[in-house]
């Protein structure tokens, strides 16, 4: 039985990698990362991440960010109580395509609508766990700071 020479194991596998290299390098896929926040405290904490994560990451053509909010954080985003350092950043970063997702079972229990909360903000009537889970699912990045 006669076996490869070493120089083709090699050749082969330098055009192995080359042709991955290649496909890699040919079409970059866009990072999709999801922020879990549900801790009011960390509310202003979790807005500025995303902030330099846009900026680090290249800009919204290069990251998608998405934020899914539940539990005692949802109280910072509503529309009633007008807190600029919380309204600001929400609109720059609606602005830039980051996706807003309010947990419907937190809205129930708040007894609020999504209308309540600022613009921009989808309810998520499977709950924000789910919605979380589900993104994984797909691929997307999770981070909870």
């Amino acid at each position: 039985m006669k076996f490869p020479s070493r120089r083709s194991l090699v050749a082969a596998a330098l055009a192995a990698t080359g042709a991955s290299a290649a496909k890699a390098d040919d079409a970059p896929a866009k990072l999709r990362v999801v922020y879990h926040l549900a801790d009011l405290e960390k509310v202003n904490f979790v807005l500025s991440n995303m902030q330099n994560h846009l900026k680090g990451g290249g800009g919204p053509e290069k990251v998608t960010l998405a934020l899914v909010v539940h539990g005692p954080a949802l109280a910072a985003f509503r529309r009633m109580d007008g807190n600029v350092a919380v309204s600001g950043p929400v609109a720059a970063l609606l602005a830039a395509g980051v996706g807003f997702h309010a947990c419907g079972n937190t809205l129930k229990g708040m007894k609020i609508s999504v209308g309540d909360l600022l613009e921009g903000f989808a309810e998520v009537p499977e709950g924000g766990v789910v919605r979380l889970a589900a993104l994984q699912g797909q691929g997307w990045a999770y981070l909870r700071p």
